[in-house]
């Protein structure tokens, strides 16, 4: 079954809040994003980065091809008294003109895109001297963590899941803007405790590309049987301080400093 995050709408907005505030306020202090600025948000999702942005006080588009996952970006962004225009579409087929946005942001989903075509793509519609930002915030499995532990117990239900025993940084990502032209390529992370209840650590579970987005309903509910009695008998304490990293990369479209 393909990866389809738009059958896990609700779960996902429910359960994957996105960034920190202080991942925002590192963004806006060393300059990749500017109150005021165009922005446009690639995978947007259910819209926290571009939520955020637009908060800041950046006029923002945010850019999905999943329409459930855009319904609850537009509800969310009502009840936070933003507006973020909402094109529906993937990247690599979008159609914007050139040099149209100041800033490019794409949060937990560059891994999902033709890297090299959406590098060359962005560097076509940033203005020069515009910034694009990519940016990960993802759990860390430690030796005898519970994220090793849930880790462990989705590739027992999904084994063709790609994307665990992560370190949470991504160099590899600085080969495709450097291959794009991107200029002053700058790397930053840091890491948080992020509290979790068992029954918010099962409906992140259940919104991870691994289970929700990947397996049948009746898989979904048996692994998430499963992970509530392996949280009650082995990491029984509430809330779990559930070890996080933030990483961001930075670069500029050549021409004009930006």
């Amino acid at each position: 079954m393909a990866t389809d995050f738009g059958r896990i709408a609700g779960d996902y907005a429910r359960h994957r809040a996105g960034f920190p505030d202080t991942f925002f306020e590192r963004v806006f202090a060393d300059g990749s994003v500017r109150k005021g600025d165009v922005a446009l948000d690639l995978g947007t999702g259910t819209g926290t980065v571009a939520r955020g942005l637009a908060l800041r006080g950046c006029e923002v588009t945010g850019l999905d091809h999943s329409a459930p996952l855009l319904a609850r970006a537009a509800e969310m962004d009502r009840a936070a008294g933003v507006l973020v225009k909402q094109v529906r579409a993937r990247v690599e087929n979008a159609d914007f003109p050139p040099a149209s946005f100041d800033a490019i942001t794409a949060g937990q989903c560059w891994h999902w895109f033709d890297r090299p075509r959406t590098a060359a793509l962005v560097r076509r519609w940033l203005r020069p001297g515009g910034h694009l930002l990519i940016a990960h915030f993802d759990w860390l499995p430690l030796a005898g963590n519970m994220v090793q532990d849930t880790e462990r117990l989705i590739l027992s239900y999904n084994p063709g899941w790609t994307l665990h025993s992560g370190s949470g940084l991504y160099p590899a990502w600085l080969k495709d803007v450097a291959e794009a032209g991107f200029v002053d390529l700058r790397t930053w992370s840091f890491d948080l405790d992020v509290p979790y209840s068992h029954a918010d650590w099962r409906g992140r579970i259940r919104a991870s590309a691994g289970v929700g987005a990947a397996l049948d309903a009746t898989r979904v509910q048996r692994c998430d049987a499963e992970l509530a009695t392996m949280l009650a008998t082995h990491h029984a304490a509430e809330p779990m301080a559930v070890p996080h990293r933030v990483w961001a990369l930075s670069a500029v479209a050549p021409g004009l400093p930006g």
